[in-house]
């Protein structure tokens, strides 16, 4: 199983006035007893670019030890012109240290089979936005959505797409039209209607959850080949009396099951949110949450399609409990300090993917994830 965790950028140099180094070498050292593949490597990449006297990122090379070169992808998540981070990815073992080797070059040339993470709008079915990498797939609803004709849908629900194999898909799916029906890449087997589906969010306001309408706007902010980061934009609906209105980032990495997913809440003076992350109820599911690791999970059968798995993940001490309603599992996040970002993870597992044989795998699966967050990566550099 594959998995992915933020990491943490410690930088232990001094910007000296002498740049242009010819290498930079990057230690990375995994602070678990245990086996973390397909890690995604942040780099800070104002200093990175600094130390080798280049703006162009797409010249950056990074080796492994050995030789290999890795697939780097450049971000610019604010549009301006600078990048904000280079990163790349790597397998690691229990305590493992590696080294890794950054240099200057041509710039890279990627094959399509080379991107692992891609997301878009679609506006040709009825203005979905649909993203995944090479573990699973997902779509949220859009404007026009809300008055098709045939079957009108008002939600912010997240929808999932199975999928048994490792390339991208969301562009031939959508192209034949099929995708509810597996042809041997798998497909669009769940029915996440006005539920949280897998990972929607609401606001908990006076015992009750306030969930928003079809998301109104979006942007990507970067597409591969090892990170999809989009937001989309809902318009202002009322919980408790309250008006509120959302700005949701959503990321997923190449090798994860789980996406991060991000919302900021505009209210008239800033306000400390019970957020509610959701994943709906279906019949026959069996449910676990453990409050100490910060996750909340659903097993279940998924229309004679085998077992899917979906997970909530969260930092603990942002988890005030967790609930449910009429169509959802619930775990309640607050957000601290008052008006600031809620953050958490959410995606699914399914047994017919390979990745998982079973319900134990995938708990498995969330709590490595939740250890990974609380020990990421430890990063330096220097010559």
């Amino acid at each position: 199983m594959v998995k992915r965790f933020l990491v943490s950028f410690f930088v232990f140099l001094v910007l000296a006035p002498v740049v242009g180094w010819s290498q930079v070498v990057v230690t990375v050292r995994n602070e678990l007893n245990a086996v973390r593949p397909n890690q995604t490597v942040e780099l800070a990449g104002p200093e990175l670019l600094h130390l080798l006297s280049t703006n162009d990122a797409r010249r950056v090379h990074v080796a492994e030890a050995g030789g290999r070169e890795l697939v780097v992808q450049a971000l610019d998540l604010t549009g301006d012109g600078a990048i904000e981070q280079l990163i790349f990815q790597a397998d690691f073992k229990p305590l493992e240290e590696k080294k890794f080797t950054v240099t200057l070059g041509e710039p890279q040339h990627l094959t399509k089979e080379q991107f692992k993470a891609y997301g878009r709008f679609v506006r040709e079915r009825f203005d979905d936005f649909a993203w995944e990498n090479d573990r699973v797939a997902h779509r949220m609803y859009g404007p026009a959505l809300e008055t098709w004709q045939r079957e009108p849908l008002t939600s912010s629900t997240v929808d999932i797409w199975c999928k048994r194999v490792r390339k991208l898909v969301i562009n031939d799916w959508y192209m034949v039209d099929n995708y509810h029906t597996d042809t041997g890449e798998g497909a669009d087997f769940y029915s996440a209607g006005k539920s949280r589906g897998c990972g929607g969010s609401g606001i908990w306001e006076g015992g009750k959850l306030h969930v928003s309408r079809n998301f109104m706007g979006s942007r990507v902010l970067a597409n591969g080949p090892l990170r999809v980061v989009f937001e989309l934009d809902y318009g202002a609906w009322v919980a408790n009396g309250r008006r509120i209105a959302e700005t949701k980032r959503i990321s997923l990495d190449a090798g994860s099951n789980l996406s991060r997913f991000e919302s900021q809440y505009l209210t008239a003076a800033p306000e400390q949110l019970t957020v509610a992350a959701g994943i709906k109820k279906n019949p026959g599911s069996t449910v676990q949450v453990r409050k100490s690791e910060g996750w909340l999970r659903t097993w279940e059968p998924i229309k004679g399609n085998g077992n899917v798995g979906c997970g909530i993940v969260a930092d603990p001490a942002s988890v005030v409990e967790s609930t449910e309603d009429d169509l959802n599992h619930l775990l309640m996040i607050r957000a601290a300090p008052a008006g600031s970002p809620v953050s958490y993870y959410a995606g699914f597992g399914w047994d017919k993917s390979g990745d998982f044989s079973g319900v134990e795998a995938w708990e498995a699966y969330l709590t490595r994830f939740a250890a990974g967050l609380k020990a990421p990566l430890k990063v330096s550099i220097g010559q």
